[in-house]
């Protein structure tokens, strides 16, 4: 395959190639970018990611170069960029939460040896819902504004305030991959192919003990527990993690008995506590990790409620959901690109279509974890009936905090539903009510 070269520095472009496995070189652009719309937002966008190919094609004898350039587009010619002060960023979000936006982002795809180039632009209108100045400055220390145009993130805490988009989701990270992949097909390099060829020289079919069933799989274990240990990393770099002697102990005690009923044996788990008591949260990793936030902790009174809890991550982690979770991204952009390059016109359409599966699978999955918390907590001895409580406290939480339950990927059901699936795997049978909540639709 041709040599492809990324004439942009950008974080988020460089994630969104390196997760399809392509082999690629970074070298950014320096050229001066025009910064005002003179015809259309689309001809500023197309100029610039012109420029910025042009400007690294120009120390290459070969190789297919990649510019982009992305804006957010508030109406009235006027662009707003990446801010370049926290002040600036929160003015740029306020305007943004005051009607739907326009994200735009050119892209030019230069083929160094014939000079054949391939130009074009994609469009995304995006839909937020309001935070307040508290929210906004939290956003802000976890999320870095002065990389992204707009100061915002739609694939990580920015989900948070994204209530909807209308057009190609990866286009407001600030790479379209669909129309991408159609460009590069134009100069002969066929992402579809090499994303083939890594997806199938990985896989293996193995039985799930904790699903009960066949399940192929693009990561053996030792990846998976290495990708676990990653993350982890991250997370305790990022959290400061609890040292409470008592509560660590009690904790872990909790989390042995659970591990020993588990369905799956062949990894080494570890459990921490996030010393956050505002977080109200329980996240599971691959390959083992569970964290616990201290917010959570404190609204649980007893060993029981804790269990259900770890349990229920335990289920995420036996069920290998946070890898399914990563495989179905590479699922989900092989479906987008195959479907531009047999027609360019259907890739709106599909990324909606694409945006649902994520829903469906993601609200299955937590089913399946509350289903094997109900029998790990039983076999482990401890009262299920307590996870319905657990629940409760979770409504609670989401009731004050409404914002919260319209993420952009959704990736958790309601905790009304939860409770229903819980009570059914307690039970036995689905109450009238619990069929209810199960088939409404939010």
């Amino acid at each position: 395959m041709k040599k492809l070269i990324l004439a942009s520095g950008s974080a988020q472009r460089k994630t969104l190639l390196k997760n399809l496995g392509v082999k690629f070189i970074v070298r950014p652009s320096s050229v001066d970018e025009i910064q005002s719309v003179q015809t259309t937002v689309s001809a500023l966008v197309k100029d610039n990611a012109r420029l910025k190919a042009e400007d690294i094609a120009a120390r290459y004898k070969e190789g297919v170069v990649i510019g982009a350039d992305t804006v957010v587009y508030a109406g009235n010619k006027k662009i707003i960029g990446k801010p370049k002060s926290y002040k600036e960023a929160r003015q740029i979000l306020k305007l943004l939460f005051s009607k739907p936006q326009w994200v735009y982002t050119g892209v030019v795809v230069i083929d160094i040896a014939t000079n054949k180039r391939i130009i074009d632009y994609e469009k995304t209108r995006v839909h937020m819902l309001p935070l307040t100045d508290e929210e906004i400055k939290t956003y802000h220390s976890k999320v870095n504004p002065f990389d992204k145009a707009g100061g915002f993130d739609i694939e990580g805490w920015g989900s948070i305030f994204i209530h909807r988009i209308e057009g190609c989701y990866s286009n407001v990270i600030g790479l379209p991959m669909s129309k991408l992949a159609t460009m590069l097909k134009k100069v002969g390099v066929s992402i579809l192919s090499v994303l083939m060829l890594c997806i199938l020289s990985g896989c293996a079919t193995e039985y799930n003990l904790a699903t009960g069933k066949e399940e192929t799989l693009m990561y053996g274990t030792d990846k998976e527990v290495n990708i676990g240990r990653k993350v982890s990393q991250s997370v305790e770099r990022r959290y400061k993690i609890n040292t409470d002697v008592d509560i660590n102990e009690r904790i872990e005690k909790i989390f042995e008995r659970i591990v020993a009923v588990s369905d799956r044996r062949d990894i080494v788990y570890f459990i921490k506590i996030i010393d956050e008591e505002d977080v109200v949260n329980a996240v599971s990793l691959p390959g083992g990790y569970v964290y616990l936030f201290k917010g959570l902790l404190d609204k649980l009174e007893n060993d029981d409620q804790i269990a259900g809890v770890i349990a229920h991550e335990v289920g995420h982690i036996t069920a290998k959901h946070g890898i399914k979770r990563l495989q179905a991204s590479y699922g989900a952009m092989l479906l987008q690109i195959a479907s531009t390059q047999a027609n360019g016109n259907v890739a709106g359409g599909l990324s909606f279509a694409l945006q649902s599966l994520f829903l469906e699978y993601s609200q299955k999955a937590e089913f399946e974890s509350d289903r094997l918390a109900v029998k790990y907590t039983k076999k482990a001895g401890y009262d299920p009936n307590e996870m319905l409580y657990v629940l409760k406290v979770l409504k609670e939480e989401n009731d004050k905090s409404p914002l919260r339950q319209y993420s952009y990927w959704r990736t958790h059901p309601f905790v009304s539903q939860r409770i229903a699936v819980v009570n059914e795997a307690i039970t036995g049978k689905l109450e009238y009510r619990d069929y209810l909540k199960l088939i409404d639709s939010y």
